[in-house]
């Protein structure tokens, strides 16, 4: 097994393609990022599965588009049900059975059965962690309990993190299958934005990543000293730059970007605080580190400031919308036993694509509980110019709504941005066009609409996404 990467992928929180210094930010410092893409590989035309957390997030642990689960829009709160099939084989699970350690460090936000009493979950029948369309606080949670559904029951050997994003309850830390300590008293002081709920008596908003990247660094040094022939997986997953924006003290002022800009610097610190550590043990050539990001940025700061930073570079839209900026994601690389330093690729892939790449990396033998929307992109590390590795790429907003990409051509089944920025969806007025049509290459702004100029190219691609999507009998346009 020595001769088998270790995999390290970290994503970070509502971070953007505009974020990093290495794809054009101006007040934004990431020299540990930047680095990365000049020792290894910069991705031009990296997507997220989805314009939110969840659902995105699924499809990178599982190879899957998250709308054939019972999440068809949103994300799910901090004490949402679990979201990842108890069969379904994950890149952990996989990894595993190949004889990897692995470990998750970071925001997990797929679901976690929390319970009530001993014998009572808190969602008996799953759910978005909401009732009745208002928010769960987890007062009556038994935080005592063992909780299932996460992690440690998908493949994970270890998990460090927290259930949801840092806006959401409880604000406790969690290792593997239990809360650490009890979150027993209201959160005070609520920081920008954070919903209700209860704490541990310790917590501290800002330490949040700065513990995650003490319990990586643990992780693999503990790892490397007492098994340094067995390859590990390690998901790192940082709350930042998700609001509420709380970067610790010796990370503030950074940037030039307010809160939300010293939060990316706090992510490529913690990139740093890993490079220094594979470095320290002498096993950074043979790593595979990848570092991306869940979805696109939100457009401001939580204070609604830019601040002159465009946090999605010059793509159209943000966070939760079907545009380019809601899923075109910042993408870099190093594997030095494998990679050329300095490479770029313009070629399409999907986060989702971890899994295959991962199935070819080790030689798994692939099964039918593996996922069927992920494509290996082994070739392009190996070389940039070889042949390409997708044909389409479906995308979905935060409110459902769809799109698909094939070559230069992206068609999206609707008016409107089908997330957060106005209008959401859009009637189509008598005469006009009942969706959008761009051509990216000539047209990478989304500025003009070809929807009726181009019809065969419009019935080619719908017919696509209909074949693709009516797999699952239960999702229609």
């Amino acid at each position: 097994m020595a001769d088998l990467p270790n995999i390290i992928y970290i994503m970070a929180d509502d971070m953007g393609y505009g974020d990093l210094g290495c794809y054009g930010a101006e007040k934004i410092p990431t020299p540990n990022m930047d680095s990365i893409a000049a020792n290894g590989i910069k991705f031009m035309d990296a997507h997220s599965s989805s314009a939110v957390c969840t659902p995105s997030r699924y499809s990178v642990m599982t190879g899957r588009y998250c709308w054939r689960t019972w999440l068809k829009r949103w994300v799910i709160g901090g004490f949402g049900a679990p979201l990842i099939e108890p069969e379904r084989e994950t890149v952990a699970s996989m990894l595993k059975k190949q004889g990897y350690a692995t470990f998750a460090v970071g925001k997990w936000h797929l679901g976690l059965n929390w319970r009530v009493s001993k014998d009572e979950y808190l969602l008996k029948d799953g759910g978005f962690g909401t009732l009745n369309e208002k928010h769960l606080d987890g007062f009556n949670v038994d935080y005592s309990q063992r909780i299932d559904g996460g992690p440690v029951d998908l493949g994970f050997d270890r998990f460090w993190g927290i259930s949801g994003s840092l806006d959401m309850p409880p604000y406790c830390f969690i290792e593997d299958a239990g809360t650490i300590g009890i979150p027993n008293q209201e959160k005070s002081p609520y920081s920008p934005q954070q919903r209700k709920g209860m704490m541990t008596e310790d917590w501290k908003d800002d330490q949040c990543d700065v513990n995650f990247t003490a319990k990586a660094r643990e992780y693999i040094t503990q790892h490397n000293a007492e098994k340094p022939d067995q390859p590990f997986f390690m998901y790192m997953t940082p709350a930042a730059p998700h609001r509420p924006c709380v970067p610790p003290e010796f990370i503030k002022g950074r940037s030039q970007a307010g809160a939300r800009g010293d939060a990316v610097c706090l992510i490529d610190w913690m990139v740093g605080e890993i490079l220094k550590t594979l470095r320290e043990l002498g096993i950074e050539e043979n790593t595979l580190l990848m570092v991306t990001s869940d979805n696109g940025a939100r457009a401001t700061c939580y204070d609604g400031n830019d601040y002159g930073h465009k946090s999605n570079g010059n793509w159209r839209g943000q966070k939760a919308d079907i545009w380019e900026g809601g899923h075109r994601e910042p993408l870099v690389m190093q594997w030095p036993a494998v990679i050329k330093p300095g490479a770029e690729c313009e070629q399409t892939v999907c986060l989702a694509d971890l899994m295959a790449t991962c199935v070819e990396i080790t030689g798994f033998e692939v099964s039918d509980n593996l996922g069927e929307d992920s494509v290996s992109f082994l070739s392009l590390l190996k070389n940039t110019a070889a042949d390409k590795v997708r044909d389409t790429l479906i995308h979905h907003s935060g409110a459902g709504m769809f799109s698909i990409r094939k070559n230069n051509w992206k068609m999206i089944a609707g008016l409107g941005s089908g997330g957060f920025t106005d209008p959401q969806w859009s009637e189509p007025a008598k005469g006009g066009p009942e969706g959008q049509l761009y051509d990216l290459t000539s047209d990478p702004a989304e500025t003009n609409n070809l929807y009726l100029a181009k019809p065969d190219v419009v019935e080619d691609m719908m017919k696509d996404l209909l074949n693709t999507i009516n797999d699952d009998s239960k999702l229609k346009l």
